[in-house]
């Protein structure tokens, strides 16, 4: 789990949204390229936080929703909005790793047990990993004046003030997906941490508090997740944002983001209407009518099944690219390196002079008058060639 926390928080983030930022001046000249990663990111924020929906991996969970938050920061980065995009993977830093190393204190505590629906009424055991888990869940979602409060919006009205055809479709992707971010963050509280429990009378009864080496960093991510946001807005994409960047992040045009702070109320309103709406959902779902997610998975089980299966991109990846690599592997393998490399090459030969010595060992059979037919014809050859060249040689 801290190595999750670490690859979610930092290096599989900075991959690949700190190089296309670094790369701003080049993609700055590329209309299609920008409007790609615009589609793509959207696209994704959306895909991974339909998958949250459904999963009942705490760490699942949490894995898609980074997923979806780096759908955010790239399109973020398409629509030219680079400072946004690098404030949400600062702040995103802070809050997932906190989740992330949460989620390895709920399953420290519940003897390495990672379903939710095996858990429940945790809030008493493990107070301390349940109120940083709440901070964590609370920037996420993007509560005002926490970290994600200050990185998402932006993000999503600098998808609106690009006034493009990408920037319109990242922008309701991007409201979609703060609804659906809201809904899977705050099922993820409820399951785990409140109501009867779900887990068996062992697991619960021994339930504990994680001891003060893992509840520390927990402490110290949360204090992040609660005050980055509002620490650093003005150096990303506030007032200060020429000289902190100091021309590390290049644009050809107007900065969207300035365009941005003009939004209208509506847009500004948007992700915090989503976010209210994601939690008093998953509030009713899971607090009031707990029968109601299982009734709506049966009267819609072909979408159920649909999301609880990735959208079937394994099935796909299989079909399109695993299937045809093991038939190209095989075709070589059997073919190429059997038929061909070893039947022209090393096997070739061996094989060639094994036949040889079987046709040469038939001619020592061992019985005399075998051997002296051989000398006779080898006499009648030799005669007949110096023969030839005393009569033709001259």
């Amino acid at each position: 789990t801290p190595v999750s926390a670490l690859i979610h928080a930092a290096t599989m983030v900075t991959a690949g949204v700190f190089m296309v930022a670094r790369l701003s001046p080049m993609f700055e000249y590329s209309e299609t390229a920008l409007a790609v990663v615009t589609v793509v990111g959207a696209s994704t924020a959306f895909f991974a936080a339909t998958i949250g929906l459904v999963q009942n991996d705490i760490k699942r969970v949490i894995a898609y929703s980074t997923c979806s938050q780096l759908g955010y920061m790239f399109f973020a980065l398409g629509v030219g909005a680079y400072g946004a995009g690098i404030f949400h993977l600062f702040t995103h830093a802070f809050f997932k790793a906190l989740l992330f190393l949460g989620a390895g204190s709920v399953i420290h505590a519940m003897h390495d047990e990672q379903d939710m629906r095996k858990m429940g009424g945790l809030a008493r055991k493990i107070p301390w990993t349940y109120a940083v888990m709440l901070v964590g869940t609370l920037a996420i979602t993007g509560t005002p004046f926490l970290s994600g409060y200050y990185s998402k919006d932006m993000i999503i009205e600098s998808a609106f003030a690009a006034h493009s055809g990408v920037g319109e479709y990242a922008f309701v992707l991007g409201v979609a997906a703060a609804l659906m971010t809201a809904f899977y963050s705050w099922r993820l509280i409820f399951m785990t941490f409140h109501g009867a429990t779900r887990a068996d009378e062992h697991s619960f009864a021994h339930a504990h508090e994680s001891p003060p080496v893992m509840l520390i960093p927990l402490l110290i991510l949360a204090a992040g997740a609660a005050f980055a946001g509002y620490a650093f807005y003005e150096y990303f994409v506030g007032h200060e944002y020429d000289r902190f960047w100091n021309g590390s992040l290049f644009l050809l045009g107007d900065n969207v983001m300035e365009a941005a702070h003009h939004a209208p109320a509506w847009v500004k309103l948007a992700p915090l209407v989503m976010g209210v709406s994601g939690f008093a959902l998953a509030f009713y779902a899971y607090m009031v009518s707990r029968d109601w997610p299982q009734r709506m998975a049966e009267a819609f089980s072909g979408l159920y099944k649909f999301l609880l299966n990735k959208w079937y991109f394994d099935e796909l990846y299989d079909f399109l690219f695993v299937r045809p690599a093991f038939a190209l592997g095989r075709l070589f393998w059997k073919q190429g390196d059997g038929r061909i490399i070893d039947g022209l090459g090393p096997d070739g030969v061996s094989a060639a002079v094994a036949r040889a010595a079987v046709r040469a060992r038939a001619l020592q059979s061992g019985y005399v008058y075998h051997y002296a037919f051989a000398m006779m014809i080898g006499v009648v050859l030799l005669a007949g060639f110096f023969a030839f060249r005393l009569f033709f040689g001259g």
